[in-house]
C-alpha cells in the first residue's frame, strides 16, 4: 500500500516531534509549539529524518504520550471494534501502535518544507473534540493542507487522527483492515499486523 505509506510518512513526521506540554494547553497551542519543535529538530540534525534509530528514540520519548492510540485503533478498525474482546482491543492497540511507530522511523526524506503555519481551530472552546488546521509550507510547491483532530483526555489534548489534502489517515488503513477482516476475522487482522511489523513488510 505505497500510497498509504506516503500519506502517513508525511502526516507522522509532524505529527511524532510532539513534545510535554503544560496541562492547560489547548489545541492550537499544541500544534504550535510542535511546529517549532519539529522545525528546529530537522535543523539542529539533518540526518534525524533519516536515522530509523533516533527517529525510534524520539517517538518513544516525546510523542506517544501524546496520541491517543485507542480511539485511532477505533476507529481504523471500524463497526468490527464493537465485536472485538477486550484481549483482542488489547491486541488491535499493540499493533496498530507499532505499524504506526514503523511508519515513523522509516519516515526517510518525506520532510521537504520550511514551516508549518497553524490555521484558526474548528471548534468550540467547550468542546472535547477539535480540529487543528495547518498548512504545510513546501519549498517550490504549493502548501500543503493537514487536518490534526484532537481530543481532550482528562486535563490534556491528545491526537487521534491526521488528514493530509483532506484524506484521513485512519479512515484510509480501515479500507485496508475492512478487507482482511472480511476474509480473516478480527484474529486475522491482528495477525496480519503482527505479522508486519515483525517482518517489516510494507505498510
Amino acid at each position: 500500500m505505497a500510497n498509504i505509506a506516503a500519506l502517513a510518512r508525511v502526516a507522522l513526521l509532524l505529527a511524532f516531534v510532539l513534545p510535554a506540554y503544560a496541562q492547560e494547553a489547548g489545541p492550537q497551542e499544541v500544534v504550535t509549539k510542535m511546529t517549532q519543535d519539529v522545525l528546529a529538530a530537522i535543523k539542529t540534525d539533518r540526518h534525524l529524518a533519516g536515522d530509523r534509530q533516533k527517529a525510534r528514540k524520539l517517538a518513544e520519548e516525546k510523542v506517544l504520550p501524546h496520541i491517543d492510540f485507542d480511539e485511532a485503533t477505533r476507529i481504523a478498525v471500524g463497526r468490527a471494534w464493537a465485536q472485538a474482546s477486550p484481549a483482542q482491543r488489547t491486541k488491535l492497540v499493540h499493533e496498530f501502535r507499532a505499524m504506526l511507530v514503523r511508519v515513523y522511523t522509516s519516515a526517510g526524506d518525506a520532510y521537504q518544507g520550511d514551516a508549518l503555519k497553524v490555521l484558526p481551530v474548528r471548534g468550540r472552546p467547550q468542546d472535547d473534540d477539535a480540529t487543528v488546521r495547518t498548512q504545510f509550507i513546501r519549498a517550490g510547491g504549493q502548501p500543503l493542507a493537514i487536518e490534526f483532530h484532537v481530543r481532550k483526555t482528562g486535563n490534556s489534548w491528545k491526537i487521534y487522527d491526521i488528514a493530509v489534502e483532506g484524506v484521513s489517515l485512519v479512515l484510509v488503513y480501515r479500507a485496508e483492515f475492512d478487507a482482511v477482516m472480511k476474509s480473516q476475522g478480527i484474529d486475522g487482522l491482528i495477525r496480519r499486523l503482527a505479522e508486519k511489523n515483525a517482518s517489516a513488510l510494507p505498510v
